[in-house]
């Protein structure tokens, strides 16, 4: 089954399901997760790593906690589209902790998409950032079995690759939009598998929302 299709399956089961999660970096130096998973939380994504020299520092420890908590979870690498092969990046996000299994509680890695604090496309055309993304879908998908997940927001996504819609049949959207409603979606997605709805979460990071049930959501972690 094709990645972007799992939450078809979710909206299938509940056209209005929904399940909280969250995602968290270094910047959150503690997270409740016993606590996250009491109040309905049953997901969290935990960055591991940021070009080919950055690891986050409390990836492990995160990581080992919310699967202790009861989470489904997994790994998040923030990209420097052309400062090194998205190939390369792919390979330093799996060699530490950008990897998946299909166990049920293990969530495709998640490509993280965005401005840096001194270029938007980070120097790159639309046409050299979609290939940059494919390197680096190719290259996880060929390591893992999978496709990330990709992480934008509607702005960055049209100005940066032009509003490309060639991931829609192969990587689910994790959406970036705070307000009351998903809104329009970006790049030919028919929906978000994913909605980071706010920039804030009660036990620490940004909230974000599966599109589906829970069958669904173990489903995105089973492949």
């Amino acid at each position: 089954m094709k990645p972007v299709f799992i939450a078809a399956l979710a909206l299938i089961e509940g056209a209005r399901a929904s399940v909280q999660g969250f995602d968290v970096s270094h910047y959150q130096s503690s997270v409740n997760f016993a606590a996250a998973y009491s109040s309905g939380a049953r997901f969290v994504i935990i960055k591991a790593t940021e070009g080919t020299t950055y690891i986050d520092p409390t990836f492990s420890s995160k990581y080992t906690a919310a699967t202790s908590a009861g989470f489904i979870r997994g790994g998040y690498h923030f990209a420097h589209p052309g400062e090194t092969t998205g190939a390369a990046q792919a390979d330093y996000f799996t060699a530490h902790g950008g990897g998946w299994s299909g166990d049920g509680i293990t969530l495709p890695g998640m490509l993280d998409l965005e401005s840096s604090s001194s270029s938007q496309c980070w120097g790159l055309s639309t046409t050299s950032m979609v290939a940059w993304i494919k390197a680096f879908s190719d290259r996880y998908h060929s390591t893992t079995g999978r496709f990330p997940m990709l992480y934008t927001n509607p702005s960055w996504w049209s100005t940066c690759t032009g509003n490309s819609n060639a991931f829609v049949s192969t990587n689910p959207l994790v959406l970036a939009r705070y307000a009351s409603s998903p809104g329009t979606i970006p790049g030919g997605w028919p929906y978000q598998t994913i909605w980071q709805n706010a920039d804030t979460y009660t036990y620490g990071g940004d909230s974000d929302i599966f599109n589906g049930a829970m069958t669904g959501l173990v489903q995105l972690a089973t492949g």
